[in-house]
């Protein structure tokens, strides 16, 4: 018996219905289209089995079910290694086309090539879009062609041409939906899927804050911030929605969404950014990357309450204030010497809203390494910034229940750890 003709929808960090933009194109197919997701053995593996972010892409994804279910229709979910998994579908399905919008990060791109390649030997044509941003790889460039490295004039040709296109067209497919593949598909658990549901949660995201945004958004104890960043990450919000709202409601809000498309762009064109300096003269830093002290900035002990907080935060919430990621980030790299990759890597640990690009580029910016990073002589004190941000230590006290009762001594003292790692990074830096 002859397999049915299919078109795949290969969902990955775009998890909705509306404004899709491949959805949008592979619903105009003239074949029935299957919305896929695959949970990737290579990343789930390297996983703890109550993973939140897990759980929420799973709840993300029983969702966009529910919407299909209601038309008759049902997404497929697969787990495996993705190279495998479709191998399987080609076997199973005549698969005529495959519609994805694109990932930029180095595992993705590597990723992406592969499956393609064996799309082409089955003859399967594979059609790609741009969806998780404004402007991709090589749109936003200087007048040479090559990539921006400062941040301000990335910002400003950024603006110059997304000025040009208001709004950003966005893509409503609905009238399409009638040509989903008509198939009620079971729908795995997260038991089955071999995790279990995560205590962390994902909050929904609030934009009622951002017209004053640039007046609170430096205020922890305020908690007055959007929570957009997990859904961005995975794609439960339109980029382009997003975008067209902010442009019109607050400049430094939007600001703060060009500044993720510039890391993903340096990510893009400088992929070995994720685990070396941007600056390579910072190669010769020597650190002390001393565990114990690691251990203590990860458990949120090393006596300076704005550092604790934000990481008793992160631990128990997934999230930290973007104020107090840069003292805590500052703090790792500049008062312990303890180089970056390693907040970086406990970063992607904890995030809910983990995204490569931002967090490497934030890292190293902290660190001094990165491109357009604050100055390596630039050492946050920790008290200042609890005394301009947290005057009154709401935010301290929310995250360190024993602060009244005697809180410990700094673990280092400030003057001293920022002479030692001036000196500690003018004796690095190569000539």
């Amino acid at each position: 018996m002859s397999k049915q003709e299919i078109t795949f929808f290969w969902y990955r960090r775009d998890l909705r219905l509306e404004d899709n933009v491949g959805l949008f194109h592979a619903l105009k197919s003239k074949y029935s289209v299957i919305p896929l997701f695959i949970f990737d053995d290579s990343i789930l593996d390297c996983l703890p089995k109550n993973d939140a972010r897990v759980s929420f892409i799973h709840e993300s994804l029983s969702k966009i079910n529910s919407q299909l279910q209601e038309i008759g229709s049902s997404l497929l979910v697969k787990k495996g290694k993705t190279l495998d998994v479709w191998k399987a579908l080609l076997e199973e399905f005549d698969v005529k086309e495959v519609f994805f919008n694109k990932d930029y990060e180095p595992y993705a791109i590597a990723r992406d090539t592969a499956i393609c390649d064996v799309l082409e030997a089955n003859k399967t044509i594979s059609y790609t879009f741009k969806d998780q941003v404004i402007f991709e790889e090589k749109e936003i460039t200087k007048a040479d062609g090559l990539p921006y490295t400062v941040y301000t004039p990335f910002k400003n040709k950024w603006l110059e041409k997304y000025k040009l296109m208001f709004p950003v067209a966005e893509y409503d497919a609905t009238d399409m939906f009638s040509n989903f593949y008509k198939y009620s598909f079971t729908f795995p658990s997260l038991a089955q899927i071999g995790f279990e549901e995560s205590t962390i949660k994902v909050k929904s995201h609030n934009l009622k804050f951002i017209a004053n945004y640039q007046d609170i958004r430096d205020f922890p104890a305020l908690d007055k911030t959007s929570h957009l960043s997990p859904h961005l990450r995975f794609g439960t919000l339109s980029i382009r929605k997003l975008v067209n709202w902010a442009f019109l409601k607050n400049d430094v809000f939007l600001s703060e969404l060009i500044w993720r498309e510039f890391f993903m762009q340096i990510l893009f064109s400088f992929p070995k950014v994720v685990t070396q300096n941007f600056k390579s003269a910072y190669d010769g830093i020597q650190w002390r990357n001393d565990e114990e002290d690691f251990k203590r900035w990860c458990t949120g002990t090393t006596g300076y309450p704005m550092v604790d907080a934000g990481m008793r935060q992160l631990n128990e919430t997934g999230y930290m204030h973007n104020r107090v990621r840069m003292v805590v980030a500052s703090f790792l790299c500049k008062h312990l010497l303890i180089q970056w990759q390693w907040g970086e890597a406990y970063f992607a640990e904890k995030l809910l809203d983990y995204d490569l690009s931002a967090n490497v580029g934030n890292w190293q910016w902290a660190a001094g390494t990165g491109c357009d990073a604050a100055p390596y002589f630039r050492v946050f004190n920790p008290e200042i910034q609890q005394k301009k941000f947290d005057e009154k230590g709401i935010y301290i006290r929310k995250w360190i229940k024993e602060f009244d009762l005697g809180y410990g001594k700094p673990m280092v003292e400030h003057a001293m750890a920022r002479d030692r790692a001036i000196a500690t990074y003018k004796a690095g830096i190569l000539k």
